[in-house]
C-alpha cells in the first residue's frame, strides 16, 4: 500500500499551486500564423454573435438581424480599441525606438475595450438604422454576450503572457515569461529553456471571472424583473463591468501610463461607471435615445436607403 505523507503532498502542492502560462502565442501553418489572441478575440465575437441572436429573437427581432448589425459594429469595434490602445499606450509606436507601423499589427495583441465599446456601439448604432432595428433593444441583447466575448478576450492576454498583478505565492499564481512580443514566444536562455519572469496575480483570470459573474447575473435577474430599454446594457455592462475593473486595475502591475500615480484604465473606469449610472436612470424615465423604440416598431421604419416619395432633412 503506497503511503502519502505530509512531504509528498507539500511537494505536489509545488507542482499545482502555479497556474501556467503558455510558452508560445502563434504557431504556424505553411507561412500562415496562428496566434492564440486573435483566436480567442474570434472566438468571442461568434460566441456574443449567437448569444445576442437568441435574445433579439425573443424580443421580437429576425435571425438575420445580429450578423447584419455586426457587421457594422465588429469592424467599427476593433478598429476603435486599436486606436484607443495606441493612444493610451503611444510608447511603442511613437517613443524612441518605436516602429508607427506596429500600430496596424493588431494580431500581436492591444485593444483597449473603452474604445472597442465606443466605436462598437457606433458601428451598432448605424447597422440598427439601417436594418430597422432599436438600438436600446440590440444593446440589451448583446449586453450578456458581450460579456462573455470580453471574457474569452481575455485568454488571448494569456496567451500573451500580459494582464498580470504584483507577485505572489498564492495557490492560483500565474507563471509569467519573459515575452518577445515581435515573435510571440518566449524569450530563451542559452540553453534554449524559456525565462521565466516570476509569479504574479493572474489579473486577466481575475476579469475573465468578473464577467461571467456579471453575465450570469444578468440573466438572472432579467428573468426576475423587467427592465426598460437600454437598462439592461447600462447597468451591466457600462456600470457591472468598469466597477470591477477599476479594483482590477488597481492591482495591475504590468506596464501601463499613469495619471496622479493611477493607471490611464482606473480613471476612464471611474469615468464610465458615471456614464453607466446615468444612462440607466436616463432609460429609466423613459428617455432614450432616437430610434429606441421596441423591435417590433422600429421594424416598421422605413429604410434609410430608399426612395420615398418625400424625405424630411433632419
Amino acid at each position: 500500500m503506497t503511503v502519502v505523507t505530509l512531504a509528498t503532498l507539500v511537494d505536489l502542492g509545488d507542482v499545482v499551486a502555479e497556474i501556467p502560462s503558455p510558452t508560445t502565442g502563434v504557431w504556424w501553418i505553411g507561412p500562415l500564423p496562428v496566434r492564440g489572441y486573435a483566436l480567442s478575440i474570434l472566438a468571442g465575437i461568434i460566441v456574443a454573435a449567437w448569444i445576442a441572436q437568441r435574445r433579439l429573437v425573443a424580443r421580437g427581432g429576425t435571425p438575420g438581424q445580429v450578423l447584419d448589425i455586426s457587421a457594422w459594429a465588429v469592424p467599427f469595434g476593433i478598429v476603435g480599441g486599436r486606436i484607443y490602445h495606441v493612444i493610451t499606450t503611444p510608447q511603442p509606436y511613437f517613443g524612441e525606438g518605436g516602429n508607427p507601423w506596429n500600430a496596424v499589427r493588431i494580431w500581436e495583441g492591444g485593444l483597449g475595450i473603452w474604445g472597442a465599446v465606443a466605436l462598437g456601439c457606433l458601428g451598432a448604432w448605424i447597422g440598427c438604422r439601417r436594418h430597422g432595428v432599436a438600438f436600446a433593444d440590440f444593446a440589451d441583447a448583446v449586453a450578456p454576450g458581450y460579456l462573455v466575448a470580453q471574457a474569452m478576450g481575455r485568454l488571448g492576454n494569456w496567451f500573451n503572457n500580459e494582464i498580470y498583478g504584483p507577485p505572489t505565492d498564492l495557490p492560483w499564481g500565474l507563471q509569467i515569461y519573459q515575452w518577445d512580443q515581435q515573435a510571440g514566444h518566449a524569450v530563451l536562455d542559452s540553453a534554449g529553456n524559456p525565462i521565466l519572469k516570476g509569479v504574479f496575480h493572474p489579473t486577466f483570470l481575475y476579469e475573465l471571472l468578473w464577467c461571467l459573474l456579471v453575465a450570469g447575473l444578468l440573466i438572472a435577474l432579467e428573468r426576475r424583473r423587467s427592465f426598460r430599454p437600454g437598462q439592461v446594457f447600462a447597468a451591466f455592462v457600462v456600470v457591472g463591468y468598469p466597477l470591477g475593473r477599476f479594483f482590477i486595475e488597481l492591482i495591475r502591475t504590468d506596464d501601463a501610463n499613469r495619471i496622479l500615480g493611477l493607471r490611464v484604465n482606473t480613471w476612464v473606469s471611474l469615468l464610465v461607471l458615471a456614464l453607466g449610472v446615468f444612462l440607466y436612470r436616463r432609460a429609466g424615465r423613459g428617455e432614450t435615445a432616437p430610434g429606441a423604440a421596441s423591435v417590433q416598431a422600429s421594424a416598421a421604419l422605413p429604410d434609410p436607403d430608399a426612395e420615398p416619395a418625400s424625405r424630411h432633412t433632419e
